[in-house]
């Protein structure tokens, strides 16, 4: 008998696609949050802007404490680019938005607070999880942010570009379609096994997840009024 030819291998998709396919729900659930609906459609005041922009430092400065010790990693090392930064700026809208004194007694939810914990804990232990939860902040940033954005100058009054949304601002980077085309490279590059990039993917998922429990917690401090 005639041995059978064998079955051409389909090519696997990047891994910057599999990563954004497989995180689809979650990005979506969390997007479609009560609290995020609610603010992109500017029926909440400035005072839940400003909460939201305080949890962000949080989970920020997480994400950068640990940028100098990961900076020669080899596998989250080449995602650390300096002019993705942004606790200075959140620093600059939060004295804005709150006067000098902004982060007098300002403390975490407890969403946020684990979300943050989770950040710390890959940093120093998983340099591939703390790639998850970087991709999940900076290229969001990048693209979604600029919506947020674009709703907090119309509906609360901020400059263009000024102080209250230098966050979404992101100076160093001329061009961010180009920019995003090279982290999603990298990504594609990432030096793991496939069992490694699975992980990345459910520490993608679970990234999402922590940040929906914040816009959950924020719902509830900031409930439309009946």
């Amino acid at each position: 008998m005639e041995a059978s030819s064998p079955t051409p291998s389909t090519p696997s998709a990047p891994f910057s696609t599999v990563i954004r396919t497989a995180s689809h729900e979650q990005h979506t659930e969390a997007e479609n949050s009560s609290f995020m609906s609610d603010l992109l459609g500017g029926k909440l005041g400035v005072a839940a802007y400003r909460r939201y922009t305080e949890q962000l430092w949080f989970v920020y400065r997480a994400l950068e404490d640990a940028s100098e010790a990961l900076a020669d990693d080899p596998v989250a090392g080449p995602f650390i680019r300096p002019e993705l930064a942004r606790t200075a700026q959140l620093e600059r809208d939060l004295c804005h938005l709150g006067g000098p004194s902004w982060h007098t007694g300002l403390q975490p939810l407890p969403a946020t607070a684990a979300y943050a914990a989770r950040v710390a804990v890959c940093a120093r232990d998983w340099p591939a999880g703390y790639v998850a939860h970087h991709y999940t902040r900076y290229l969001g940033d990048l693209s979604g942010g600029q919506i947020i954005r674009g709703t907090a100058e119309k509906t609360w009054g901020f400059a263009r570009k000024g102080d209250g949304v230098r966050f979404y601002v992101f100076e160093d980077i001329a061009n961010p379609a180009a920019f995003k085309r090279e982290y999603r490279a990298l990504l594609d590059a990432l030096p793991v096994d496939d069992l490694e990039k699975q992980r990345v993917v459910d520490e993608c998922k679970r990234a999402f997840g922590l940040n929906g429990a914040v816009f959950r917690e924020l719902g509830e401090q900031f409930p439309l009024s009946a």
